[in-house]
């Protein structure tokens, strides 16, 4: 065994140094010079990384004529290997070996602690050899150089296995340096190169984000483009986005995996030690999720190195970000775990934004339906109001039966129209969240689809504010009350005309403010001793809150028809 004393930290130096060291040699050697400079030019072409890797290793066998070449990168704590990329084992035997080696052992453990040339004729009796892993080949020779990069190790060159049976010799050593001395030149070239690209990579990862979230778009959509590009970017398995819940910790909102998954809508609770560190701001780094005691083995036992990063700006912690990689994946570097931290702090101003943009959105909607709701109320009531007054002084002055009972009919509807368009004032004085589920549209949708088996709409008024006073029990009461009565009315009344109406501001026998409905038809009415069951479960609904159910006269000539009243506390 030999071992150089030690190898130059400057990558110009050191080439020199090994290119004059082949000055005065054999002429052996100086015939195999030109082989040298082919394999420094194959060396030094392309900029990818790992195709750079992999042109060093062939290279380094062809030019020392190995069976067996390999490049370990040192990780970033300078204590393991955080990749490992070989030259002369194919699939098969690299899937019989199974996992790489770490680092941490063996002559290639004692590379990374000292790192100097070591040359071994047989390496199995060296004392500092682990031995090999079942299913790997057999390997005497052994050659073993550092990799220096800017003057930092960046990992080691491995070859094993002269062809021939013989033993590396000086002239493969002395050759080998200085094509790992040009390897450090294209190994740092490529990395800058990729660090760029990376950076790229983020950034547009950065506008992506920012434009969905911008956009005016669907929320959920959104926060889905947050995972989707945090999971192609940190080249992970899985893009995970959690905001706080309601209940306190952390809910899963957002999921991107090539798989399908479960964990949507999960909750992390608050005492989870992860959840503190993320809420205190902090980013937390997982070596391996499947066994890390903090973490959730129900959902990250197919997991490995995991970043879990706060999404905050500002000193405010909107939510977190997770990037898991699969089981057995290589760990993020410092520079992959920097970017993603970044990028996890401008989607957290992207959303601080987007915020901020759809309260400025709802205000504006708001001003709108305000400024609407008053132009309603004191220009367009209040004509109506006077126009209606000057019908009825008409009214009264005409002599002519025909005309007053005109007029009276013109008046009654002017009063309708007026009660309308409160009903429509109270309805733009509320929130937007309120609309969609409230007592106004489902009581529409119900008469929409009783329209079908009638054969006409029933007409409908609204009075007061139905959605922000009626309750949610008795609202839905109120509405299984209204689909009773119109089914009455089309299987029993035979009704050519129906109105419903629906007034919030009407008060119960006992003092307490409630809720009014009126189902009114012109139909046949109730035939003495006829089925009374749907009445019945009126009334018992109305009881159970405290309410009551009752008949009256209906919309035809002299009362003809039937008028079901249901009515209830707020």
């Amino acid at each position: 065994m030999t071992a150089a004393a030690s190898d130059a930290s400057d990558p110009l130096e050191a080439a020199t140094q090994a290119t004059r060291s082949l000055q005065g040699l054999s002429t052996e050697l100086t015939a195999r010079v030109p082989q040298l400079l082919e394999a420094m030019r194959s060396v030094g072409t392309g900029l990818e990384l790992h195709s750079t890797l992999d042109r060093i290793c062939e290279t380094a066998a062809e030019l020392a004529d190995a069976r067996y070449a390999a490049i370990g990168v040192v990780d970033d704590e300078g204590e393991g290997l955080s990749d490992f990329v070989t030259f002369g084992v194919d699939e098969d035997v690299a899937r019989r070996i199974g996992h790489r080696p770490d680092g941490h052992a063996g002559l290639l453990g004692a590379l990374i602690r000292d790192p100097q040339t070591i040359h071994l004729a047989d390496l199995s009796t060296d004392p500092r050899s682990a031995g090999f892993p079942p299913g790997h080949p057999p390997m005497r020779s052994f050659l073993g150089v550092p990799i220096r990069v800017q003057g930092e190790i960046f990992g080691n060159l491995y070859l094993a296995e002269k062809r021939g049976g013989g033993e590396f010799n000086d002239y493969d050593v002395h050759m080998v340096r200085v094509l790992a001395t040009e390897a450090g030149i294209a190994i740092g070239n490529a990395r800058l190169y990729e660090a760029a690209r990376q950076r790229e990579r983020w950034i547009d990862g950065s506008v992506a984000v920012t434009t969905a979230l911008l956009s005016g778009g669907d929320a959920d959509d959104a926060l889905t483009v947050v995972a989707e590009q945090a999971r192609r970017l940190a080249d992970a398995d899985a893009g995970i986005v959690l905001l706080p819940a309601e209940e306190g910790g952390l809910e899963i909102v957002a999921v991107s995996s090539p798989r399908p998954v479960k964990s949507l809508g999960v909750v992390i609770p608050p005492g989870s030690a992860v959840v503190k560190e993320l809420l205190d701001g902090e980013a937390v780094f997982v070596a391996d999720a499947s066994t890390d005691p903090r973490m959730l083995s129900r959902l990250t036992s197919s997991y490995g190195p995991s970043m879990i990063l706060p999404l905050q700006s500002g000193g405010r912690v909107l939510g977190a970000l997770a990037t898991p990689r699969a089981h057995g994946a290589r760990q993020f570097t410092e520079m992959e775990r920097t970017l993603a931290t970044q990028f996890a702090s401008q989607a957290a101003l992207a959303l601080m934004m987007a915020d901020a943009q759809r309260d400025r959105e709802r205000l504006a909607v708001f001003e709108d339906r305000d400024r609407i709701a008053r132009d309603l109320h004191d220009l367009v009531i209040q004509r109506l109001f006077a126009t209606g007054m000057m019908l009825e002084s008409a009214q009264r002055k005409s002599i002519v039966p025909a005309v007053r009972e005109g007029v009276g009919k013109a008046v009654d509807e002017l009063d309708v129209t007026i009660q309308e368009i409160r009903t429509a004032i109270f309805a733009l004085q509320q929130g937007p969240a309120e609309a969609p589920s409230g007592l106004h549209t489902r009581v529409l949708r119900e008469i929409n689809m009783a329209a079908v088996p009638l054969g006409f709409k029933p007409a409908h008024r609204f009075l007061g504010a139905i959605d922000s006073t009626v309750g949610e029990l008795t609202g839905k009461n109120l509405i299984a009350a209204l689909r009773e009565a119109l089914s009455n009315a089309f299987r029993h009344a035979d009704a050519s005309r129906i109105e419903v109406v629906v007034d919030a501001g009407v008060t119960l026998p006992d003092g307490s403010a409630g809720v009014r409905l009126s189902v009114a038809d012109d139909g046949i009415g109730i035939p003495e001793g006829g089925r009374r069951s749907g009445l019945r479960n009126l009334a018992r609904r109305a009881e159970s809150l405290g309410g009551a159910s009752w008949c009256d006269p209906g919309l035809g000539e002299g009362g003809g028809g039937t008028t079901v009243v249901w009515e209830a506390p707020l």
